[in-house]
């Protein structure tokens, strides 16, 4: 799979995540309800702005009690390899995921040093103002869990699901306040030109309808005009 310059990640990293998601829509390359998360995923740390990256997927327990194994050192090898930016992201498969916790700041300091920008996690996340404070280092998650139960890494580099995103090892992703998305390699080299005429065209589209005055006969003149 051939990765993006630091240039061409620069640039996308410079454009908010539901604009990048009207641009893929114009390329046809996949369904209109597929490629982005549901509204679990929520981003911890808005000031950050936009969050680009190279998913490092893996499964994760921290609910079972019987669990042993830990596998950190797995995990961290597939960050290491991994091209850069990387994206940790973390399935949970714990008995109880309201409860889970996948990462707080020592994981989140060791990940940093190897070269992530983030974590993204159906399940728990902690030691937010620490964090935050790393800076450069963003969450993406349901919410906070205050203990870290017995936690355990299992299979990494695998494909998965997590809030209706399906996330391979190395795919694209592409995040800020408004949620989570994945860029196809496909078409990855196109989307922040298709993106400048997404924002044109809406541009166009806002300052019509900001003049005074607006009715819905004009609305209908104005889009009948934009189609044509």
């Amino acid at each position: 799979m051939s990765h993006l310059t630091p240039a061409q990640l620069a640039e996308l990293q410079r454009i908010d995540s539901p604009t990048i998601a009207n641009a893929i829509e114009q390329f046809d390359v996949r369904g209109r309800v597929e490629g982005f998360a549901g509204w679990e995923l929520r981003c911890a740390f808005p000031e950050l702005g936009t969050t680009v990256g190279y998913a490092v997927t893996c499964t994760a327990d921290s609910t079972t009690p019987a669990r042993r194994d830990r596998g950190l050192m797995r995990l961290w090898e597939a960050v290491e390899r991994a091209p850069k930016p990387a994206l940790i992201v973390i399935k949970d498969i714990g008995q109880d995921r309201s409860r889970s916790c996948h990462m707080g700041e020592v994981m989140a300091t060791t990940a940093k040093a190897l070269g992530a920008v983030g974590c993204i996690s159906d399940g728990g996340l902690r030691d937010v103002n620490e964090v935050r404070a790393l800076g450069g280092f963003q969450y993406f998650c349901p919410g906070f869990v205050v203990s870290h139960g017995n936690p355990v890494i299992c299979d990494v580099d695998v494909d998965i699901t997590l809030n209706g995103l399906a996330v391979g090892p190395g795919d694209l992703l592409h995040g800020d306040v408004n949620g989570v998305l994945v860029i196809p390699p496909s078409i990855a080299d196109r989307v922040v030109a298709q993106a400048m005429k997404v924002r044109e065209a809406e541009e166009k589209v806002l300052t019509f309808v900001r003049q005074p005055g607006l009715t819905v006969a004009a609305l209908k003149r104005f889009q009948e005009s934009f189609t044509h």
